[in-house]
C-alpha cells in the first residue's frame, strides 16, 4: 500500500477509542497504539514535521488496522497486552512486562483489600487492572477510611485493638468486636463498586457526604467528596482484559444485502489475544450464515474454546432430534434452550470430538465484549459499503419510487423540539450514498416557539433553504427525504410549489418504514420495500442522519438549562433520558419532590438510577439557591445587603 492510501485509509478510521496496528512489507505487526480518537491519532502520522523515530516507522509501514474498543482505559490495556504479545519493533515502553496493578480481596474469614502486581491462586477476588494508578491510590485510601476494612497485613488475636479501631477506621476482628458476617457485609460493599455497580454506593455516599456537611463535619464530608470523584474515574468492568483464565471466543458480524463482515474476539488467559475479520457474501439469513461461518472457522489448526459467545438471532433452533445414538446429545438436550445452536454444536462434536458451550451472553461482562466484536464488524461493513459505493442502490432507489432522476444528491430534514422548546430544523446532504457534511445546516425555527407544529417547522425550514438556493441560483437536489409521513410530505411539497422548485420528494416514517410521497388522495397508500432492500437503506441513513444531527443541536440548546445541565452530569442519564425526564415532570423541582417508583415507571429507568436522578435534582436546587443567596445577601427592610 502506497503512501497516499495510507493517508487515505487513515482519513476514514473510526471517530471511537482503540488501538491501531502497523505491519511492514512482510504483514509483521511493527507497532501498536492507543488512542481516545482513531481517526485524528492516525490522520497525525500524515501532517507536520516528524521525529526519527516516527519518520523511519512511517518509511516501513506498509499497511494499517484498528480495533475499537468502549473507552481510553480499555485502549490502554489492549495496547499493553498486544505489545507484550506480538514485542512490536517501533514499541519500547511496555516490552518490560510491567503489569497494571489490581486490587486483591484476600480469602480469608476476614479478608483484607489491597493493591497489587501478582496475581496468586489462592481463591482470592481480583479486579481490574487500573493504569490510573494515582485514582486507584485515591479510591484505596478513602474506602479503607469510610469502610472499616482491617489494616493490618497479618490477622493475629489481641487483647486490646490498634489506633484504627479507636479513629472508626476497624472494626477490630482480632479482638473479636465483629462477626465474619458482618464484616463480609463491607468486603461485599466494595467488591460491587469494583464489579461495575456503582450507582447505589454513589447516591449512598452522596447522602452521607450531604448529612455530614450539613452537620459541620467537612473533614468527613470531604472524604466522601473524594471517594466519589475516584469512583467515577476508575471504572474494573472492561472487554479486554479479566481474570477468567477460561478459554472463549466472541463472534458477533454485521450485514447489509449480501455483504457481511465477522468479527472474532479471541480471550486466552484472560486477556483479548486475538481480533479477526472476515467478510462474506451471502444472501442467506443471519442464523444460517452464522451457522456457516461457524463451521468453516473452526478447522484442526484452529480448534474452538471450550466458550463461544455468539448474538441471538430472531429465528429458533432446528430442533430435530439426533439420528443415532453415538453422539451425546438428547432430544432434551436440543429442547432445553430456544436459543442453543444444535446443529453448530453437533458439528463441533463430530469434527473435533469436543462439548464446546456455544451461549447468548446474560453477564454484563460477556455482553460487553460481544458488543465490542459487533462494533468492528460494524465498522469492517461499513468500509465495505464504502469501497463498493452506492450507484446499486441508488439505481434501485430511482426503480422503487419512478423519481425523474438517479437520485445522486440527496437532501434530508428533521424537527427537533421539546415541547415547543429550542424548535430547531437539520438539513443534511448525502452525496452518492455518502454524507456530504460541508452541506449540513442547522434552522433555529422562528414561527413555531412555544407550539408544537411539526407542519409548519417543516414549511419554514423547506422555504428557508430553497427560497435562497434559488435566489443564489445554486445547484438544487435531486431527492428531499423528510423523516415523517404524508401530512409533513404534503406541507414540504406546498412550499417547493409555491417557491417553483421541482424535484422529488418522500417521506420515511420509522413506525414500519413506510416510505410517502406526495399525494392529494384521503387516505394516502405508502410504498413498502422489503426490510433488506438497498434503496431503503440509503433512505434509512439518510433519515437516521438528519435525526441525529437534529436532536444532537437541539440537546445543546437544552443544555444551557438548568436542568439538564444537572441530570446529564448522572452517570447513566444522557440527553434522550434527561429530555424524557423533564418531559414527564416538567421541571428538576418536579423531579426533586417525586418518589422513586414514581419515576421508575413513568421514565423506564431503574429504581437506583431513579433515586441517583431525585439526589442529583435536588443538589442542583441546592445550589442554585446558594448562588442566589450569594448574590442577593440578608434583606433588611426589602433592600439586600450584600455581607462584606
Amino acid at each position: 500500500m502506497d503512501f497516499a492510501a495510507l493517508k487515505k485509509q487513515a482519513s476514514e478510521a473510526p471517530l471511537e477509542s482503540g488501538c491501531y496496528i502497523m505491519r511492514d512489507e512482510k504483514g509483521k505487526i511493527i507497532y501498536v497504539g492507543k488512542a481516545k480518537i482513531l481517526r485524528k491519532r492516525l490522520q497525525s502520522y500524515f501532517s507536520g514535521a516528524k521525529d526519527i523515530k516516527t519518520a523511519t516507522l512511517m518509511r516501513t509501514v506498509r499497511s494499517i488496522e484498528t480495533i475499537i474498543v468502549s473507552n481510553e482505559y480499555e485502549a490502554l490495556l489492549l495496547e499493553n497486552t498486544l505489545i507484550k504479545q506480538y514485542t512490536p519493533k517501533y514499541n519500547i515502553s511496555l516490552k518490560d512486562g510491567k503489569s497494571y496493578p489490581v486490587i486483591r480481596i484476600t480469602a480469608e474469614d476476614f479478608p483484607k483489600i489491597f493493591k497489587t502486581r501478582f496475581i496468586v491462586e489462592d481463591g482470592s477476588r481480583y479486579f481490574g487492572p487500573f493504569p490510573n494508578v494515582k485514582a486507584l491510590d485515591n479510591l484505596l485510601n478513602t474506602l479503607l477510611k469510610i469502610f472499616p476494612i482491617r489494616k493490618c497485613g497479618i490477622l493475629r488475636k489481641r487483647k486490646t485493638p490498634c489506633v484504627y479501631f479507636h479513629i472508626e477506621q476497624c472494626q477490630a476482628p482480632c479482638c473479636g468486636k465483629i462477626t465474619a458476617v458482618k464484616y463480609a457485609r463491607y468486603v461485599e460493599h466494595i467488591a460491587k463498586l469494583l464489579e461495575g455497580d456503582t450507582t447505589p454506593i454513589t447516591v449512598e455516599l452522596t447522602q452521607k457526604m450531604h448529612k455530614a456537611a450539613r452537620n459541620l463535619f467537612f473533614e468527613k464530608a470531604a472524604r466522601y467528596r473524594n471517594t466519589i470523584n475516584a469512583i467515577s474515574e476508575l471504572s474494573s468492568l472492561n472487554a479486554v482484559v479479566d481474570f477468567d483464565t477460561e478459554s472463549r471466543d466472541y463472534i458477533a458480524s454485521a450485514s447489509e444485502g449480501v455483504l457481511s463482515s465477522y468479527t472474532v474476539f479471541s480471550m486466552r488467559g484472560g486477556k483479548l489475544s486475538n481480533r479477526e475479520l472476515y467478510r462474506t457474501k451471502s444472501a442467506a439469513g443471519n442464523y444460517d450464515s452464522l451457522e456457516t461461518f461457524i463451521m468453516s472457522y473452526y478447522s484442526p489448526d484452529n480448534p474452538p474454546p471450550a466458550k463461544i459467545y455468539v448474538e441471538e438471532h430472531p429465528i429458533e433452533v432446528d430442533e430435530r432430534a439426533p439420528e443415532t445414538d453415538n453422539s451425546d446429545y438428547t432430544e432434551k438436550d436440543t429442547n432445553r434452550d430456544t436459543t442453543l445452536l444444535y446443529n453448530i454444536k453437533k458439528y463441533i462434536h463430530d469434527q473435533f470430538n469436543l462439548m464446546p458451550e456455544i451461549t447468548i451472553p446474560n453477564d454484563k461482562r460477556h455482553r460487553a465484549a460481544l458488543a465490542m466484536a459487533k462494533q468492528n464488524a460494524l465498522e469492517d461493513l461499513r468500509k465495505q459499503l464504502k469501497e463498493r459505493g452506492a450507484g446499486a442502490a441508488l439505481d434501485e432507489l430511482k426503480s422503487a419510487l419512478h423519481l425523474q432522476n438517479r437520485p445522486e444528491r440527496i437532501e434530508g430534514f428533521d424537527i427537533a423540539q421539546l415541547d415547543g422548546k429550542h424548535p430547531v430544523a437539520s438539513l443534511i446532504s448525502f452525496y452518492n450514498g455518502v454524507p456530504d457534511k460541508k452541506n449540513y445546516r442547522y434552522f433555529k425555527l422562528r414561527s413555531v416557539i412555544g407550539i408544537v407544529d411539526d407542519f409548519a417547522s417543516m414549511r419554514e425550514a423547506v422555504r428557508r433553504r430553497y427560497s435562497r438556493l434559488l435566489a443564489e441560483n445554486k445547484e438544487l437536489p435531486d431527492m428531499i427525504l423528510i423523516d415523517g409521513g404524508i401530512g409533513q410530505v404534503n406541507a414540504a411539497k406546498g412550499v417547493l410549489d409555491e417557491l417553483g422548485v421541482y424535484c422529488d420528494i418522500a417521506g420515511l416514517a420509522k413506525r414500519d418504514e413506510e416510505i410517502w410521497l406526495p399525494s392529494e388522495t384521503i387516505p394516502a397508500k405508502p410504498i413498502k420495500l422489503p426490510r433488506d432492500s438497498e434503496a431503503l437503506k440509503i433512505l434509512q441513513a439518510v433519515r437516521d442522519e438528519t435525526h441525529r444531527f437534529a436532536t444532537g443541536f437541539n440537546q445543546r440548546l437544552r443544555s444551557k438549562d438548568l436542568s439538564f445541565d444537572s441530570l446529564e452530569s448522572v452517570e447513566g442519564i444522557g440527553p434522550k433520558r434527561a429530555a424524557l425526564l423533564i418531559k414527564e415532570f416538567q421541571s428538576i423541582k418536579n423531579i426533586a419532590a417525586a418518589k422513586p417508583e414514581e419515576i421508575h415507571k413513568r421514565c423506564f429507568i431503574s429504581l437506583e438510577l431513579a433515586q441517583t436522578a431525585i439526589a442529583a435534582s435536588r443538589l442542583a436546587l441546592e445550589n442554585q439557591a446558594a448562588r442566589k443567596k450569594a448574590l442577593i445577601g440578608p434583606r433588611v427592610e426589602g433592600i439586600g445587603i450584600s455581607c462584606p
